[in-house]
């Protein structure tokens, strides 16, 4: 284990909800927050999660049956308006491009979850991590909903697609970036900028010739990020002078951005899922690390001088 995984106890603070087994959270821990809970439901993210962060205490369940104050006092009793920021990737596959896409798609109302214990924290921001598919045709409407629901929570929003090929991920993978201030603070949401040019599959996997997504990509050389990584293996992945494979453990950790002393229990079928669902740790260090110095680096001079 890092001790860059160790932040000092002055840390901004933060509390993930749909964390996984950790991307999000690790990507924070690098940028030099502390985490004070982190909220999933499944068994193996989980197991996966405490392996690697077994400072931070989890709420091991349904979202639903997390109430604010629970919340807070698993987190360390805090009160409302303490967190700096609460950070969130709510199931996406109602919005995903890869699936149906259907607006009443139960999967889709796991936002409001996230909205109720924003309402009820009242954190100075927040962080919303989606797909691009919500942004897409039919969907637009429900991710206007979900802005305006935000909003009423008493925010300033404002969502961005990045794509974490430009923020050290060797990996082309866009996501919405849903980013809100507390009305009072007077602030304006913003988002980082691209930090990188491409990075590609040859550097990090120098055997590699070539790679392929399932059925609907074309070729991509080898001079060019890897496809986005879904939690759903596939065989061909890499394609070599000997044919096509899968990637090997430390590949997909590195496609992903995740460090190779990053454990994962259940062998690799279960890595591939957690780093299909992951926001990738480096894309998310590079939102936390604008977050701390653009906008509450910005809230603290503001209160120092009020």
């Amino acid at each position: 284990m890092s001790e860059v995984w160790f932040p000092v106890v002055d840390a901004p603070t933060i509390i993930s909800t749909f964390a996984g087994c950790g991307g999000s959270s690790l990507g924070y821990r690098l940028a030099g927050f502390r985490e004070l809970l982190a909220v999933e439901w499944d068994d193996n993210a989980v197991e996966t999660f405490r392996l690697n962060f077994p400072d931070v205490p989890v709420y091991h369940g349904d979202i639903a049956q997390l109430s604010g104050a629970e919340c807070m006092r698993l987190a360390g009793d805090i009160a409302p308006g303490e967190l700096d920021v609460l950070d969130g990737s709510p199931p996406c596959q109602g919005f995903s491009t890869a699936g149906k896409r259907k607006f009443g798609d139960p999967r889709n109302s796991l936002f409001k979850e996230y909205a109720r214990l924003l309402t009820e924290l009242q954190p100075r921001m927040f962080v919303m991590e989606n797909v691009t598919g919500m942004v897409k045709g039919v969907m637009k409407q429900a991710y206007l909903q979900i802005i305006r629901t935000l909003r009423e929570c008493g925010y300033r929003v404002k969502g961005e697609v990045l794509n974490a090929m430009y923020f050290n991920v060797p990996q082309s993978r866009e996501r919405v970036i849903i980013v809100g201030v507390r009305n009072d603070l007077g602030i304006d949401p913003s988002h980082p900028k691209p930090m990188t040019e491409p990075q590609s599959l040859r550097s990090i996997a120098p055997d590699a010739i070539a790679s392929r997504s399932q059925k609907i990509n074309p070729w991509i050389p080898a001079h060019c990020p890897v496809c986005t990584i879904t939690k759903t293996p596939f065989d061909d992945l890499i394609r070599t002078a000997a044919g096509t494979r899968q990637p090997t453990l430390n590949e997909l950790r590195c496609f992903g951005s995740f460090p190779s002393m990053f454990a994962f229990v259940g062998g690799k079928a279960n890595a591939w899922g957690c780093i299909g669902n992951s926001v990738p740790p480096n894309l998310m260090r590079a939102i936390a690390e604008h977050v701390r110095n653009a906008i509450l680096a910005k809230i603290q001079q503001e209160a120092h001088h009020g």
